[in-house]
């Protein structure tokens, strides 16, 4: 009997710490499931519509080399659980770059929206100097980049 109350506290405990560093993601992809940006950004994908200012997140699945022509942008692709990929373009001369940001990890985002055959592109994501445009902005890891 001891034997057996031990063995489903040691299985308790480690549920626990699987639910404590895993909440961050779970409640991510739930709350992205939920999001009404996400049915947004699917319809705005079928439709071919441009120029939305949308809120999402996704894993990064692919890091792409900085496009250093014109503004500096650092690139990555990102997949949100409906399956849609997006690239994600981070004008980093306008905001930090994200340091550290690898392949697997979780990344939430909030800028404009443009469509394309591969699922579309997500930019816009930093403050703007001039005050013109809705300021938009990355998070990793609980840092907010804009």
């Amino acid at each position: 009997m001891h034997k057996l109350v031990l063995a489903l506290l040691i299985v308790s405990a480690a549920f626990s710490v699987y639910l404590a560093t895993n909440r961050g993601y779970i409640d991510a992809a739930a709350s992205e499931a939920a999001s009404p940006d996400a049915q947004r950004l699917a319809d705005a994908f079928e439709h071919r519509q441009s120029d939305l200012q949308v809120r999402g997140s996704g894993v990064v699945i692919r890091m792409l080399s900085d496009d250093v022509e014109g503004s500096r942008h650092q690139r990555f692709i990102v997949e949100m659980s409906s399956g849609q990929t997006l690239l994600i373009a981070h004008n980093i001369d306008l905001a930090p770059r994200i340091d550290g940001l690898r392949v697997g990890d979780q990344i939430e985002f909030f800028g404009e929206y443009e469509w394309n055959a591969k699922g579309g592109v997500v930019h816009w994501t930093h403050h703007d100097p001039a005050g013109r445009h809705t300021g938009g902005w990355l998070r990793h890891q609980g840092k907010t980049y804009q």
